[in-house]
C-alpha cells in the first residue's frame, strides 16, 4: 500500500496527490508513468508521474475525474491509502538537451512536464511551456511549471488568460519567430486532437516533436495489447515501447478509435458507481 501525504485540489475535477513511494521516487525518470489499483477486483489506471521527490520518496500524480475510478481516486483524503501502486514504467523520452525544446500541455496534460521541463533547464536548455484550457480556472500547476523553465505562456479558449485560442496558435507564433522564439523541439502531453493539431503545426517546418501515448493504455504491461499503436507502419505498445513517440509517424486514426474502445463500459461504470453512491 502506499500513504497519501498530501492532497490538493487544482480544479472542481482535478485533483494533485503526493503518494509515498520510496522505491518508485528512487528510479523514476520524467515522462514514466505508474499503475494504480484502488481496491481489490478493481480497474488498473495508468497515471503520468508527475513529479518524484527522492529525497522524501515521494511522487506526484495529478488525476482528473472522468471515470469511475479517477472519480474514486478524487474522493481519497490525506492519510488514506491506494492498494497497489506498480511502476515507474515506461521509457523516458529521448529530447536533446540543447537549442529551444517548448512542451505543451492541454488540461491536466501538463502536468507530466513538471519534471520533464525541470530536467531539461538544469541540463542547459532554453525551455518554454505552453499550456491550454477551455478556460483560466482550469488551467493547472501555474506557478510550479513557471519555476521550472524560462517561459510560461498560457492559452485559454475564452480569453480569460494568455492568447485567445488554442496551444497551436501559440506554437505557430514561435515557429514564425515570435519571442522567445522557433523551437528545435517539441514535446507534446494532453488530449488525442490536440496532440495530433501539434503534429501538423511542426511538420512543415521538421521541428523534431514527440507525443505520449498514455491515455491508450490499460493495463501498463504489454500483455493485453490494448494500447497497441502503429508508428512509422510498425506496431508498438504505448505502455513499454512508449508512451512517448515521433508525433510525425503515429497513425492518429487508429490511436484515436483505441482510445474509445471502451468507452461503453466506462460509461457503464460510471453509472453504476452512481447508483451505489445514491443507494
Amino acid at each position: 500500500m502506499a500513504k497519501i501525504c498530501e492532497k490538493r485540489q487544482l480544479t472542481p475535477v482535478t485533483k494533485l496527490f503526493r503518494v509515498a513511494a520510496p522505491l518508485i521516487a528512487r528510479a523514476a525518470q520524467p515522462g514514466q508513468f505508474v499503475i494504480v489499483r484502488l481496491r481489490e477486483g478493481g480497474e488498473r489506471i495508468p497515471l503520468s508521474i508527475a513529479d518524484y521527490d527522492r529525497q522524501n520518496g515521494l511522487i506526484t500524480l495529478v488525476v482528473q475525474e472522468v471515470g469511475a475510478t479517477t472519480r474514486l481516486m478524487g474522493e481519497l483524503e490525506q492519510g488514506d491509502e491506494i492498494l497497489d501502486l506498480v511502476g515507474p514504467l515506461g521509457e523516458a523520452p529521448e529530447i536533446p538537451a540543447r537549442g529551444h525544446v517548448v512542451g505543451i500541455g492541454g488540461g491536466f496534460g501538463a502536468a507530466p512536464l513538471l519534471c520533464l521541463m525541470r530536467k531539461l533547464k538544469k541540463q542547459g536548455a532554453q525551455t518554454t511551456v505552453i499550456i491550454g484550457a477551455r478556460q483560466h480556472d482550469l488551467l493547472i500547476l501555474e506557478d510550479e511549471l513557471r519555476e521550472v523553465c524560462d517561459t510560461l505562456e498560457l492559452c485559454t479558449d475564452d480569453g480569460s488568460a494568455g492568447l485567445k485560442g488554442f496551444v497551436t496558435q501559440r506554437l505557430q507564433q514561435l515557429i514564425d519567430g515570435d519571442q522567445p522564439g522557433r523551437p528545435d523541439a517539441v514535446v507534446a502531453i494532453g488530449p488525442m486532437p490536440m496532440m495530433q493539431a501539434v503534429a501538423e503545426t511542426t511538420r512543415p517546418t521538421a521541428i523534431p516533436t514527440q507525443v505520449s501515448l498514455d491515455p491508450l493504455m490499460i493495463d501498463g504491461t504489454g500483455m493485453c495489447g490494448g494500447c497497441r499503436v502503429t508508428v512509422a507502419g510498425e506496431v508498438k505498445f504505448a505502455c513499454v515501447d512508449g508512451p512517448f513517440f515521433d508525433a510525425h509517424q503515429v497513425d492518429y486514426v487508429e490511436a484515436t478509435q483505441r482510445s474509445k474502445m471502451y468507452v461503453r463500459e466506462e460509461s457503464i461504470s460510471a453509472c453504476q458507481q452512481a447508483e451505489q453512491g445514491t443507494s
